[in-house]
């Protein structure tokens, strides 16, 4: 049966709309080059020597209707390793540019990312699945177009954590290393070595990027760019209605709010992405491109997980929103063309602010366990990060430990207020006499709020935690995991797909991830700072 793929892959339905009704490169040879007035390249993945299946996703499997016994068959490691094709796949790269760190980069494209196919389930949703690490493209430029095990092992988890704690992103199915090397120079510091192979099969509804569109401006070709955007609207916003002038507008409103909607739960659970180039921006306000991201353990808006952008911090944590809103109006003077509108343009801009604005408001009082975020509300919230900040105090932690405060009992000393939140501090000297004060000060300005409110403890607990999680994927954890597989065990990395699919409870016995960052990671490469090149 296994030799038969029609067979055992058979719920697997292509539908190949993006190759189909979007113009291709006419260039069938792969070899890197610049392309013009062409959505993507067809393009092969590069058969590996010794794949290994690592770990697969199971509700996703089960949304692509795959059963157990197909992603645990040699051949869904041999497809999803690039070794092997099913007869409607068409494998393409796409072609897009993008401003990185705030300048435009011109043609990049799926430098190391291929699509094997578009598929629809019985329900009637559609999926694009995705190698990344599968080989070199067009678009590869200098680069190899493989991926490393350590960078594969967080971008597969995280895609996956990142769904379980209902934050928009793409989703990863499977986890396979290659039984090759790749040579990486991890920091960019002249210091290359050896590391193992592996591929990230990435699933999304759309992998199209503001660069995608933006290519197509900085050529001056308006007729893709129409074809581009009339697909996208017909195919993944046909709510929308037929393309038209208007419907432009409409749908460039819908990406603003979309893009709030990710942006706000980013902040909410204190993920950076680290590089929010517009070519790493989704039309579906879904996280993509899972580089040198990182999770926040310390409280700290100023920090970028990013190497690349230590100097600057363009990226940084606190400026997400901002930077979200900047790489909006690349996309609006991008689809300028089609619309010559600049005022209604920069209305759905300016709607991206106040949407945001609102959308923060209403995060930061669900956080608190607050009914409704009211006016007043603006003094307790800004007092609380200036609180954060006086002791490094982990973040996940300090808003878990908070739902445990109690608000109904009226008088308590500072040590009982500080009991429910002590686990959030990092360093104990720096809870000098003059910091708990502020502190406690704090706390009690937030038992009164809740007062107000007239919420119960326990009913507050149980919405704190509902959006407050327990376990996020912390670098040090990454970190650990990459190093176990590259050893050769597997096991934590599966562990952590397990713990990360329910990151809201308190599951006892997985409790050691959820704990602060160790001091050995404080400084260790891969568990505070990363490169691109991660």
């Amino acid at each position: 049966m296994e030799n038969n793929p029609e067979f055992t892959f058979s719920k697997l339905r292509f539908d190949p709309r993006f190759v189909k009704q979007l113009p291709a490169d006419p260039i069938k040879d792969n070899h890197r080059r610049q392309v013009a007035s062409a959505c993507f390249s067809y393009v092969n993945p590069t058969p590996v020597s010794s794949p290994q299946l690592i770990a697969y996703s199971k509700e996703l499997a089960e949304q692509l209707e795959l059963s157990a016994s197909d992603c645990q068959s040699d051949l869904f490691t041999q497809i999803f390793a690039g070794n092997q094709l099913l007869s409607d796949m068409t494998p393409y790269a796409q072609c897009y540019g993008g401003h990185q760190f705030g300048h435009w980069a011109g043609q990049l494209g799926d430098g190391r990312a291929i699509n094997l196919g578009e598929v629809t389930n019985s329900a009637g949703e559609h999926h694009i699945l995705q190698l990344k690490g599968a080989g070199a493209t067009p678009y590869s430029r200098t680069a190899d177009g493989l991926a490393v095990l350590r960078s594969s092992v967080r971008e597969f988890i995280c895609s996956e954590a990142m769904y379980h704690l209902g934050v928009p992103t793409t989703r990863a199915l499977s986890l396979v290393t290659t039984g090759e090397e790749v040579v990486r120079d991890m920091f960019y510091d002249g210091n290359p070595k050896p590391e193992p192979g592996a591929i990230v099969c990435r699933v999304s509804p759309s992998f199209l990027r503001f660069g995608s569109y933006e290519i197509f401006a900085a050529q001056d070709d308006t007729e893709t760019l129409k074809k581009l955007v009339d697909y996208t609207i017909e195919t993944d916003f046909s709510h929308l209605g037929k393309p038209s002038r208007d419907i432009y507008l409409q749908w460039f409103d819908e990406v603003c709010q979309r893009t709030v909607e990710m942006i706000v739960h980013w902040m909410r659970v204190g993920f950076v992405h680290g590089v929010m180039n517009t070519d790493n921006m989704s039309v579906l306000g879904l996280t993509i491109d899972y580089g040198p991201y990182g999770w926040l353990d310390n409280y700290d808006p100023n920090w970028t997980p990013n190497t690349t952008d230590a100097t600057n911090r363009r990226y940084r944590y606190g400026q997400q929103a901002q930077i979200a809103q900047w790489n909006l109006v690349q996309l609006a003077n991008a689809i300028y063309p089609l619309i010559e509108d600049a005022e209604s343009l920069g209305q759905s801009i300016n709607d991206y602010a106040h949407e945001y604005a609102s959308q923060l408001e209403a995060m930061r009082a669900a956080k608190l366990g607050l009914k409704a975020y009211q006016v007043d509300d603006a003094n307790l919230v800004s007092e609380l990060h200036k609180v954060l900040q006086l002791v490094e105090t982990d973040m996940t932690l300090f808003y878990r430990g908070l739902a445990d405060l109690s608000t109904e009992t009226q008088y308590q000393t500072d040590e009982q207020l500080l009991s429910a939140i002590s686990d959030a501090y990092y360093v104990e000297d720096q809870l000098t006499l003059d910091n708990k004060a502020a502190i406690c000060q704090w706390l009690r300005q937030y038992q009164q709020r809740i007062r107000q409110d007239g919420t119960y403890d326990i009913e507050r607990k149980v919405a704190m935690n509902k959006v407050n999680p327990k376990y996020v994927f912390r670098n040090y954890l990454a970190q650990i995991a990459a190093d176990k597989a590259e050893q050769g065990d597997f096991s934590l990395v599966n562990e952590l797909l397990e713990v990360f699919r329910y990151p809201y409870d308190e599951q006892p016995d997985k409790a050691q991830y959820a704990v602060k960052r160790p001091d050995w990671a404080r400084e260790r490469a891969g568990c505070s700072m990363l490169s691109c090149s991660s």
